[in-house]
């Protein structure tokens, strides 16, 4: 039978056309599969079996590194949340030893790295203490402790001296068995032979210039001071322009480390003297303070605000790991611990009226140089003035002239140091001065809480106090000027007048232990609380007093104490917080300079300080307003009515005048306002001033100021609130 093939119709030829596209879709596909898969065995095997041993010691060479994650310092704020001190970011250069070719390469490599420098006008990090330039001679006498005792270590490590022999002498002093060693005969080599050592000690090349040498020199001893607190990095050169970064990446500079660190900047001009500076650790700081994770370049604060509060403000470091590949490139960076920042430590300065106390007392100190017949005393007259609120003991300004400026700190430190009026001395804490009749509302609450006498008993004055007559007869300052007396006075007129006739009498009658126990209540000759360092506690004179530094107290001194003469010294803020504690009704704060702590963002508050008072002295109402009677009336109708009258508050005041041997005395001011419902008081000292009524117009310009000060700048922030 045969077959017939059935014609292919239209429909079965465009199913087959169909097919064999399909076909050749699904064998190009594979083939481009087997394509890729022979270029994968390729690959493969140029990785493994070409190349494997040298991509196996490259894998071995991208291990990752830590490195410390630098946290930024806590910010300084006033009381309404005004920045004070902040912080900016700079890059900073780092030598890192480890990561430093050995041998001849090392000192090729920091030296290719100074040229850098050079060219861009770049300042590098050199302490070796011996000039950097021809005739080369040590720097030990003007260096600071840190410096002296580094380079002390340093010699130590090397051999060649030994620390107790070093701390003796400004000039390096060798050991015997080093002078054999060295070839030398003197043990106390100049700093050009000390620096010949040197530069055989690090192997510099003899083809270099001593010049060149002196500065490799510098960055090894650097790099050496560190290894020996095992330490293999230092900071090079510090706030470095962009443009020498880029240069620094792109031109493969061995051992160079670039870092973004934080530097302190100044918000403000004022208040030196209170917030302080921050600077490197001193001798033995880093051996004590290692275990709370300081390292050797790291700062700390100095003194001020970022010493007292340095727990707050240092942040806490982080870790950070890097991984490099083999030209040193970083691969990968990832945070193992997070830096956390500094808190933010809010003051109870308020900046605005800071800088207008500062101002004033600045004013009045240049008026009485200017006017001073004796130009003698420009060279050395200050002044200081503190303002305390009454019933927290919150500090709202302190004042020390003259001052400087914390910007220009570094460069200006060695001028300061050698400025005859000590304008880095705070004399608002440090300075200690004779009271002279601002003492005297002591001498009348003892008197008068001791029902030695009523606000209503009346004394006959009569110029010359006899009742120690004929050995010692004192006189009052009217008797001695006019010839005169006060006649008949009451407590309230005698503060109004400054009698030293009738306090002479109450005194005595008080007798100094009294005295002493209630000067002591107010806080006088006690520390005020404050917590800045190296606050003097001055002197309350009295028997004890007397007896701790070999003298004798005789019955007739108490006469001289009991008007603030003698041996008493306190300090201008010791005498502010006194009369706050005194028109506060009796109860004395501690002086405090810590208004909050919040974190770094602000969002939430860490701490508050105690507001319990620190001590009370008992003052009955009569007692109160007899005192503040008289020194409501001096400023009224008394001798400093006439400055008052610019006054825009209410007030009460009482003056003094501290005379110092022969020379001008010092004036001291007192003051408080408003009279009724008293919110500040205000302690104004100046050095050589003459008498206390002098600073009546300064301490009106100082109240005016705080009453007159915008509303809008004491509005303080509330929680959460970015700082600005």
């Amino acid at each position: 039978m045969i077959r017939r093939k059935r014609p292919v119709s239209d429909q079965d030829q465009g199913y087959l056309e169909v097919t064999k596209e399909y076909v050749i879709r699904l064998w190009s596909l594979f083939s481009l599969l087997i394509a890729a898969l022979l270029v994968y065995a390729g690959v493969l095997y140029s990785a493994q079996a070409v190349h494997g041993a040298e991509y196996y010691e490259l894998s071995t060479r991208r291990i990752p590194l830590s490195e410390t994650a630098e946290a930024s310092r806590g910010v300084l704020t006033d009381r309404n949340g005004k920045v004070l001190v902040s912080n900016r970011e700079v890059f900073n250069i780092s030598f890192d030893s480890a990561k430093l070719p050995a041998g001849a390469d090392q000192n090729q490599a920091i030296l290719r790295l100074i040229h850098l420098c050079e060219e861009y006008g770049v300042e590098w990090v050199d302490t070796l203490p011996i000039t950097a330039d021809l005739p080369y001679a040590y720097t030990l006498l003007d260096a600071d402790a840190t410096t002296r005792s580094r380079f002390a270590d340093f010699l130590v490590s090397c051999e060649w001296s030994d620390k107790e022999t070093m701390e003796d002498y400004i000039n390096p002093v060798l050991k015997d068995e080093a002078l054999k060693d060295l070839g030398l005969s003197d043990p106390r080599p100049s700093a050009y032979t000390l620096l010949r050592l040197l530069r055989d000690y690090f192997e510099i090349d003899p083809a270099l210039s001593m010049a060149e040498a002196r500065k490799v020199i510098g960055v090894r001893y650097e790099l050496a001071v560190r290894t020996i607190v095992n330490t293999s990095a230092y900071v090079f050169a510090s706030d470095v322009d962009v443009d020498l970064i880029s240069i620094l990446y792109d031109g493969n500079y061995q051992g160079a480390v670039v870092s973004a660190s934080a530097v302190r900047q100044y918000d403000t001009d004022h208040a030196a003297h209170v917030l302080g500076h921050i600077g490197a650790l001193g001798p033995g700081q880093y051996e004590e303070l290692r275990d709370q994770g300081y390292r050797y370049d790291d700062v700390i604060g100095i003194d001020g605000a970022e010493q007292a509060f340095e727990s707050y403000l240092r942040g806490q470091n982080g870790v950070r790991l890097i991984t490099t590949d083999s030209a040193g490139k970083i691969t990968s960076e990832l945070y193992s611990k997070e830096p956390q920042p500094g808190h933010t430590v809010a003051l109870t300065l308020d900046i605005e009226f800071q800088a207008a106390v500062e101002e004033i007392l600045g004013r009045t100190v240049e008026t009485m140089n200017a006017e001073d017949k004796n130009p003698e005393n420009a060279l050395v007259r200050g002044g200081a003035a503190a303002v305390v609120e009454v019933g927290t003991g919150e500090i709202l300004a302190l004042a020390s002239y003259p001052t400087y400026s914390l910007a220009t700190y570094s460069s200006d430190a060695a001028a300061l140091n050698q400025d005859t009026r000590a304008p880095m001395f705070n004399r608002a804490i440090r300075g200690t001065y004779a009271p002279g009749s601002t003492f005297k509302m002591v001498t009348a609450a003892a008197a008068l809480e001791n029902g030695i006498i009523s606000p209503t008993t009346r004394i006959q004055t009569r110029g010359v106090y006899t009742y120690y007559a004929p050995s010692y007869t004192p006189k009052c300052w009217i008797y001695n000027q006019y010839g005169g007396t006060h006649g008949s006075i009451n407590v309230s007129q005698a503060l109004l007048h400054s009698c030293n006739y009738f306090f002479y009498d109450v005194g005595r009658q008080v007798g100094i232990d009294t005295l002493v126990e209630y000067a002591h209540h107010f806080g006088l000759g006690l520390p005020t609380g404050i917590e800045l360092s190296g606050e003097k506690s001055g002197v309350m004179d009295g028997p004890e007093y007397r007896s701790s530094v070999g003298r004798l107290y005789l019955g007739g001194d108490t006469l001289q104490v009991s008007i603030g003469q003698g041996d008493s010294l306190f300090t201008p803020l010791q005498l502010a917080n006194y009369v706050a504690t005194l028109v506060g009704g009796g109860d004395r704060y501690a002086a405090h300079l810590l208004k909050s702590v919040k974190s770094y963002d602000n969002a939430s508050l860490l701490h508050l300080p105690d507001d319990e008072p620190v001590d009370h002295v008992s003052l009955s109402p009569s007692t109160l307003e007899a005192i503040k009677s008289g020194m409501g009336e001096l400023v009224r109708t008394g001798s400093v009515s006439g400055a008052f009258q610019q006054c825009v508050v209410s007030a009460g005041a009482k003056t003094g005048s501290a005379q110092v041997g022969l020379e001008l005395a010092n004036g001291v001011f007192v003051c408080f306002a408003p009279f009724d419902e008293p919110e500040i008081a205000v302690a104004v000292v100046v050095e050589k001033g003459g008498s206390g009524g002098a600073l009546a117009p300064t301490a009106v310009e100082i109240v005016n100021a705080y009453f007159t000060g915008s509303e809008a700048n004491r509005s303080i922030l509330s929680e959460g609130t970015l700082l600005p």
